[in-house]
């Protein structure tokens, strides 16, 4: 007998010891709520289902949104044999096993739809075990993931599937979803007589955030606390609530997405969206040194000698977060983020640098001019080593027409500086200094001769 026999298609649905939120699981399409954007009338993912198409599937999305009841509900029209199948718990000679099955179903007649959870845990060689039996049609693999396909599944097994993005449940689908519970004596929660408001209902929708899974336990939970009267009122709900476990992967797209977002927020001077962000990534558990090692990096990319003092800033932030640790620290980063975010804003240093490191890479690194060089022995001075500096603390002008980058590269700017903030005045300085400068070159200059 196989190990991975397939889960059988009878309903036990009605089974009181099951959770809510696998009794609720729906069974066909019409009950199914949600991603009307690949599942509504003539949309790509159900015109596939209905045609029977044979083809392999990602189901990429956040957790509780329908991927493996998708899969079920596909299992049960094209009437294949569904074996469900968890990355966590299996390794190659377990995918070998199901494929040899897979592949003697075949011969008599019977397809089989292979159901992976979490198939971005699957290393690369794990994936490549599936490829010659997607290839050859004898499985139909259907593979759900909460991270980046793009990032997490190799490319040959990638280009064979489709991948179809799954979106949060909105509160409304989610309070939708909760009322049929309470209504549904069957599978749910009919049978308690139970009665919610909208507004004890939404603060559940709100907490899950787009996760029914997560939605169905809170009214579960809420339900078994239900007084006499059968009434979950907001004090039941909020017991049954637990702190909100934000969806986030220190190492994953979520990471990046947020870090992104906050970034961006910055740099367009909203400071309301730069806070939001930053709690988003606190309170998900982020490394609050990392973030305060970006908020660094935004301070002089960003903001840059716009306001040289957003630096000072982001680092005294960086500074308190480790000396005070969290969570007294997380006031030390929104500072930082506020004033980052409300700062004038200068990418010139950022552009100025980027365009120096070309330079040094694309042109030939010329040597160090001789006026620049400093004579430490006599043969370095009797080589021309210093000869021609001019100390600019002996001149009136303290500026020296004084060539100080390599012959390929003179008279090459680089830094730009705007209007904005400080760097106006740092603008009007450069202008000055090269007046100067100008100045000291005429005064160097010999005078015209005179004709005779």
């Amino acid at each position: 007998m196989s190990l991975f026999q397939p889960i059988p298609s009878g309903d036990d649905s009605g089974d009181r010891s099951r959770p809510l939120a696998d009794r609720m699981r729906p069974r066909t399409l019409d009950e199914f709520l949600g991603q009307e954007h690949i599942l509504g009338p003539g949309k790509p993912l159900r015109l596939q289902i209905e045609r029977d198409d044979p083809g392999s599937l990602i189901f990429w999305g956040p957790p509780g949104v329908g991927k493996t009841t998708l899969a079920k509900i596909i299992a049960g029209m094209t009437r294949a044999d569904f074996i469900q199948f968890s990355a966590v718990l299996s390794g190659i000679k377990e995918i070998k096993q199901v494929m040899a099955d897979a592949e003697r179903a075949r011969q008599y007649g019977t397809r089989t739809i292979l159901f992976v959870d979490e198939v971005h845990r699957f290393n690369k060689a794990q994936q490549d075990a599936f490829l010659p039996y997607v290839e050859k049609g004898s499985i139909r693999l259907i593979g759900a993931t909460t991270e980046n396909p793009s990032f997490e599944i190799i490319s040959a097994l990638l280009s064979r599937c489709r991948v179809y993005v799954l979106n949060p449940l909105t509160e409304g689908q989610i309070i939708a979803l909760l009322k049929r519970a309470l209504a549904d004596p069957e599978r749910g929660l009919g049978g308690m007589n139970l009665r919610a408001s909208d507004e004890v209902l939404a603060k559940i929708a709100a907490y899950a955030s787009g996760d029914a899974r997560s939605a169905y336990n809170v009214l579960e939970v809420a339900a078994g606390t239900a007084g006499p009267n059968g009434e979950l009122t907001e004090q039941i709900a909020q017991d049954a609530l637990q702190k909100r476990i934000l969806l986030y992967d220190k190492a994953g797209e979520q990471h990046y997405n947020l870090i992104s977002a906050l970034h961006k927020s910055v740099r367009n001077s909203d400071p309301d969206a730069s806070l939001y962000w930053l709690a988003r990534m606190i309170e998900a558990g982020e490394d609050p040194l990392y973030l305060a090692r970006r908020l660094v990096r935004m301070a002089v990319e960003d903001v840059g000698l716009a306001d040289p003092n957003a630096l000072s800033l982001a680092v005294a932030a960086r500074d308190a977060v480790d000396f005070i640790g969290m969570p007294e620290g997380n006031l030390a980063l929104a500072e930082a983020a506020v004033y980052l975010a409300l700062a004038p804003k200068s990418n010139a240093l950022y552009t100025a640098y980027g365009a120096v490191q070309q330079d040094v890479e694309r042109t030939v690194a010329e040597p160090v001019p001789l006026q620049l060089r400093n004579p430490v022995t006599g043969m370095m001075k009797g080589l021309g080593y210093g000869a021609g500096y001019q100390y600019a603390h002996d001149l009136d002008e303290k500026v020296a027409d004084m060539q100080c980058l390599p012959d390929n590269l003179k008279n090459r700017r680089y830094y730009f500086p705007t209007n904005e903030g400080i760097e106006r005045r740092i603008r009007e300085r450069m202008e000055e200094i090269r007046k100067r400068r100008a100045s000291v070159a005429e005064k160097a200059s010999p005078p015209p001769k005179k004709e005779s």
